[in-house]
């Protein structure tokens, strides 16, 4: 069988190593592999973190996910020799002041609601599990099973793999849909050149639908949300692990590396394709880093970076086949691409060799946006 997949992303990167090792034919449109999101992505993998009220199927998908993580990545290093970054030591998540820790209680309980373990923290065991906490920090939580990945380490293991598992890759970009008799046929890249296959993945991020005779309406609208990141380099620890803040109810991040970097993220605009880094979204993000950590100040500036997560209209993952024959999706996946990605590569691999899929794919069908779709196939 032959499969284009259109964007090398680590979803898409995934994708193309476990269907190329289950015996497909498969190519690699992308001009520059791992440039978007992925190369932006702070790498936490906190199904339990990211948790919000009405999103139980994506917590059991990330929960899937993040459990398949230790053996995805002990195979995917042990093949290419290539280390990930992978660390499986908690992500704390601290709260700034009274209300903030009203919410993170509120979160503590619905979690446990859904036995989800979870450990609630005092601000004093807060700071003695992470020392450089202010001093006020109120209270907290900790997940001791997420974890954190580093994506730029992540994204070349992918590419190393897929390639040693017979996967091309076509470094240019994929500008139209060839449909032939009523079915997907292949892509036809920038320069004119024809790529047929039997199947066609579109996992290109928020551009999986820009393709030039793609039948209007068969995949769902995808649309890009922009988020902002810090990278900062620390000569000396600075924390353990991935910690998570709420401050006067925003949100930031900080995940450290192995090497000293500590990535600060992140902004959530809906601002189009603008990818610009701005001088107040870095300002939020190191205002509310210092009120959780006051040492941040001390550190380093390494490089500041934006990308555009995929949001679908219900901001969850869009995986599987379209109403077109022959056309199949893959993204979506929002803020928790990274985390997901064992998962989806298992779903879509399987979707695409017409192997039995996964049972936690079924909310995440596309044909959930049935009603507000009405493709127009050309004959």
């Amino acid at each position: 069988m032959e499969i284009v997949i259109v964007g090398a992303g680590v979803v898409g990167l995934a994708t193309a190593w476990r269907a190329a090792a289950g015996g497909a034919a498969v190519t690699l449109v992308d001009p520059e592999p791992a440039s978007g999101a992925s190369a932006v992505a702070a790498g936490m993998l906190t199904p339990v973190s990211e948790l919000t009220y009405g999103e139980e199927p994506l917590l059991r998908l990330g929960l899937a996910s993040r459990d398949r993580y230790g053996a995805f990545v002990a195979e995917l290093e042990d093949l290419t020799g290539l280390d990930t970054g992978y660390r499986t030591d908690g992500i704390i998540e601290v709260a700034f002041d009274a209300d903030d820790l009203g919410h993170l209680d509120d979160l503590r309980r619905f979690q446990e609601s859904l036995g989800i373990p979870v450990e609630a923290l005092t601000g004093r065991e807060c700071r003695r599990a992470e020392p450089m906490l202010a001093p006020g920090v109120r209270g907290g939580l900790l997940a001791p099973e997420d974890g954190s990945i580093d994506p730029r380490r992540l994204t070349p293991a992918l590419l190393a793999a897929a390639e040693r598992a017979g996967a091309r890759l076509v470094r240019r970009r994929a500008a139209g849909l060839l449909v032939e008799r009523d079915a997907a046929a292949g892509v036809r890249l920038d320069d004119g050149t024809e790529l047929r296959a039997d199947r066609v993945l579109l996992a290109a991020g928020p551009w999986s639908g820009d393709l030039d005779g793609l039948p209007p309406g068969t995949v769902p609208p995808v649309r890009p949300v922009k988020g902002q990141v810090i990278r900062l380099r620390a000569r000396t620890p600075f924390i353990s692990r991935s910690t998570r803040g709420i401050v006067k109810g925003s949100s930031v991040y900080l995940v450290p590396r192995a090497d000293g970097e500590v990535v600060v993220g992140a902004t959530q605009e809906e601002l189009g394709f603008d990818t610009r880094v701005t001088a107040g979204g870095l300002w939020e993000l190191l205002r509310d880093a210092r009120e959780l950590l006051p040492g941040i100040t001390e550190l380093e500036f390494a490089e500041v970076s934006a990308g555009l997560r995929p949001g679908s209209p219900d901001n969850a993952p869009v995986m599987g086949p379209t109403a077109l024959p022959g056309l199949y999706v893959g993204t979506g996946h929002f803020r928790n691409g990274v985390l997901l990605t064992p998962v989806s590569a298992d779903i879509l691999a399987a979707t695409l060799l017409d192997a039995p899929v996964p049972d936690v794919a079924a909310p995440f069908s596309p044909d959930r946006f049935s009603s507000e779709l009405s493709p127009e196939v050309p004959s």
